[in-house]
Order: structure tokens, then C-alpha cells, then sequence
């Protein structure tokens, strides 16, 4: 009997260790606050089944015990995610905070913000973030009208080179979600119907488009790629459902 138990101890000792193993590897710690600030995109991101409720509910299924902030605003752009930093992200303490913004300094055209200024004002929102503590995740922006070969996507290329480049000066995790876009969009059939394969408009994310910035994002926090599989598998089981 003193046997049986001194084996079951070992084999729970040895679980927990497992779990302990798991728990490291990540960059996230149990109890910490994720803020989201971007756009639309990230807005929608924070209902149900959006790339942030995914990643929030995801790193809680591991029993980490995280906070969200989600500060999305529809039709923002670099300048007016700076002006509002402190408000909506700072002033709540988060632990980390992932960076979504590009896609509206591009679309808006004459209204939106120009390279230059683009990298002034990241630059402004990482370096401040950091200052008071936080630490950032970058993602690079998604494609408009997912054709990588418009005039709109071609422009926007630059603003995700500069956002690559960024996270390594400034040593901030890093989700190349345009990329992981650009790859996930030549899984679909050939003869599939363009345009709308992970978007709903060209440019907000539908469900599967959701579940592919949840990925990029998990993945820049540490989950194995065995991880994100069985996440997937339980987001298409539960979509399944309604």
C-alpha cells in the first residue's frame, strides 16, 4: 500500500511539473492584465469569438487567470491611438499591451497618416507604454482586400517593415499577422470565391480570419504549435455548435 501511494505522489509530483513547464515557456504569468489597443479590427476582436476573447480565453484555459482591457476604437489611426494611450490603456495598469494599428493610417488615404508620422507616433506609444511598465506586443497589420498585390497593400508594406523593425530595437514580442494572413489566404481552393475568405468586407475579420490573428498572437506568447492546434480545434468545435 505505502508503495501505491509513494507511486500516485510521484506521478502527481510529476504532472504539476509538466504543468510548471508549460506555465514558463510563456511570456504572459498567471493574474496578469492584456490590454488591445488598434482599431475596428481589434473592437470587434473583444466579442465573442474575436481574435482577443480567443487569446484571453485561450491563455485562461491554461490556468493563467488574465485580465483584459480591450481598447479598440473603429476608423483609429496611429495619432489618435497615441492621444488616448494613457486614457484607455495606461491609467489601467496593464501588464501587457498588443499594438494593432496600420490598416486605417493606409485605407483612409488623404485622411490617414503618412509613413513618417506613423513611425513617429509608434514609436511614441511603444517607448511611453514601456516607460510606465508595460510590455508590448507588435502586430503587423492585416491586408486590405486581401490581394497582396493592390496599390493599398503595396503601400502598407512599408509600415510593416518599420513595425518588424521596431519590435527588435525595442525588444517587444512580435505576431507577424499580414504574413500569417498572406499564408493562411493560399490554403483556400483556387477556385474559392476571392475576397472574403477571412474577412467579411475585405478587411474586418470573419470568424476564420479571427482565429488566424489568434493564432499569431498566441504563438508570439509562447504556446507550441501543438497548443494552438487543440485551441483551434475547441474555437471550430464550439462555432460549430450555435
Amino acid at each position: 500500500m505505502k508503495t501505491i501511494y509513494l507511486t500516485l505522489a510521484i506521478l502527481l509530483t510529476c504532472c504539476n511539473s509538466v504543468d510548471l513547464k508549460a506555465q514558463d515557456k510563456l511570456a504572459v504569468t498567471k493574474g496578469q492584465k492584456i490590454a488591445f489597443l488598434g482599431d475596428s479590427i481589434t473592437a470587434a476582436g473583444a466579442r465573442k469569438g474575436g481574435y482577443c476573447e480567443l487569446v484571453i480565453r485561450t491563455l485562461n484555459g491554461h490556468g493563467l487567470d488574465v485580465k483584459s482591457r480591450y481598447a479598440g476604437i473603429g476608423g483609429h489611426k496611429s495619432n489618435q491611438m497615441l492621444a488616448r494611450l494613457e486614457k484607455d490603456v495606461l491609467s489601467h495598469k496593464p501588464d501587457w499591451m498588443t499594438l494593432s494599428c496600420g490598416v486605417n493610417d493606409v485605407w483612409h488615404g488623404a485622411r490617414g497618416v503618412k509613413l513618417e508620422p506613423y513611425k513617429k507616433n509608434i514609436t511614441a506609444i511603444v517607448d511611453k507604454a514601456q516607460a510606465a511598465g508595460v510590455k508590448v506586443m507588435l502586430l503587423t497589420s492585416t491586408m486590405i482586400k486581401e490581394d497582396q498585390t493592390n496599390e493599398l497593400n503595396q503601400k502598407l508594406a512599408p509600415y510593416n517593415a518599420f513595425l518588424k523593425d521596431l519590435a527588435k530595437e525595442k525588444k517587444c514580442l512580435f505576431a507577424d499577422l499580414n504574413a500569417d494572413m498572406q499564408e493562411a489566404l493560399k490554403k483556400f481552393p483556387a477556385d474559392a470565391p476571392k475576397g472574403k475568405q477571412l474577412t467579411s468586407d475585405g478587411v474586418h475579420m470573419n470568424a476564420l480570419g479571427n482565429i488566424m490573428m489568434a493564432k499569431g498572437v498566441l504563438k508570439a506568447f509562447g504556446l507550441s504549435v501543438d497548443e494552438i492546434a487543440a485551441a483551434e480545434t475547441e474555437w471550430k468545435k464550439g462555432k460549430s455548435k450555435k
